[in-house]
């Protein structure tokens, strides 16, 4: 049966909702949240910065980012039980499974769930947690002590020092902490949308995250991250990886960490900030292989099939070189966002329409014989 309906693959280009949140600005070039342009927050402003401009619409002065920071660090611990849940997960789970089951086990402590009014204070609380459970859930089913938080450590430097059991330095606590700034918000990306959709049908914050979880996990979405490092790893030198790349585009096989959905012409701007952020980190360690590398891959994809880098190109081989075990990358980059699901779902909630959308049906019509 055809009918005349507008029909747009993975809804590309349809609205779906009105936001105050953020807006990925094409003709300005720029990311916007909350008003401002997320790149040159980036170069002044911290993590707790940009929760507070999330959560509280407005940027904090100091006193109140003080406060901020202290509320997180009265969040940092999980039950008990939490741990003794990732010691009877099989040991292959992956730690984004084990990210999504432990927020999802969170909802059982909260006794007053279905009372949307407390979902600031929720998501202020799970954004204590998460790094918690990413960092631990990891060491547990890898048969590692969990490291403990430590509230003398900053927001950020406290995360880091949990996943590698080391205090970061000043410049790695930087690094990581704009790496996280990056990640915090992007618009209406696949794991956003699915956290309003499961929102608006007044399901709790927790099903909402952990439905984005999900999402998240995928190799089109948050999981590129670490296939870009897994495809780094299999060269040694710029000229190797080239060769890779260019073996790959023979066999028309996909390329991890190329184009985006909005950016399109040029480099998506999260990107260039994290590969400065490379150079870095290679010039303070002496060696500067894996910033050769990308930077070679970068030149041969513009050239040869106009694609840019995205954010995952470059901030897979920054953690890398913070240490960072490879399966980790794609829970830092949900409890990140985390920040940004949590104000799009308490947006959904205030201004609530159930999606349900339609379909254009290209099957037959059959009749029953008698």
């Amino acid at each position: 049966m055809n009918q005349e309906v507008n029909y747009f693959p993975g809804l590309e280009g349809v609205i779906a909702a009105e936001t105050k949140i953020s807006f990925l600005d094409t003709v300005q070039e720029e990311i916007v949240i909350q008003g401002y342009d997320l790149i040159e927050l980036s170069k002044t402003k911290s993590y707790v910065d940009i929760i507070h401009l999330l959560l509280e619409s407005q940027l904090p002065d100091e006193e109140e980012k003080q406060a901020l920071e202290q509320m997180l660090k009265r969040h940092y611990e999980v039950p008990d039980d939490m741990f003794e849940m990732f010691k009877l997960m099989p040991k292959q789970t992956h730690p984004m499974d084990g990210l999504r089951t432990g927020i999802s086990f969170l909802s059982g402590y909260d006794e007053n769930i279905d009372h949307r009014s407390g979902n600031k204070e929720r998501a202020y609380q799970l954004l204590g947690q998460i790094p918690n459970i990413v960092a631990n859930s990891y060491r547990i089913l890898h048969n590692k002590q969990p490291v403990l938080p430590d509230e003398q450590l900053s927001y950020s430097a406290n995360f880091y020092y949990m996943i590698t059991g080391n205090k970061p330095s000043i410049q790695e606590e930087k690094i990581f902490d704009r790496s996280l700034l990056l990640y915090s918000e992007h618009e209406m990306p696949n794991s956003t949308f699915t956290a309003r959709v499961i929102a608006s049908t007044q399901s709790d914050l927790y099903g909402a995250l952990t439905g984005a979880v999900a999402s998240l996990k995928g190799n089109l979405h948050g999981g590129a991250n670490e296939a870009v490092m897994h495809m780094l790893l299999q060269a040694d030198s710029a000229a190797e990886f080239e060769q890779l790349l260019a073996s790959k585009l023979a066999k028309k096989e996909r390329i991890m960490g190329f184009g985006h959905r909005v950016y399109m012409k040029k480099m998506d701007p999260r990107a260039t900030m994290m590969k400065e952020a490379l150079k870095e980190l290679c010039e303070q360690k002496g060696d500067d292989r894996l910033y050769l590398m990308c930077e070679a891959g970068e030149k041969l994809m513009e050239r040869e099939k106009g694609l840019y880098p995205n954010l995952d190109y470059y901030a897979a081989p920054v953690y890398w070189m913070l240490g960072i075990p490879i399966p980790l990358y794609t829970p830092i980059f949900f409890s990140a966002r985390t920040v940004g699901l949590c104000a799009h779902v308490i947006e959904q909630y205030d201004n609530n329409r159930l999606f349900r959308p339609r379909v254009n049906y290209i099957g037959e019509r059959q009749l029953l014989s008698n």
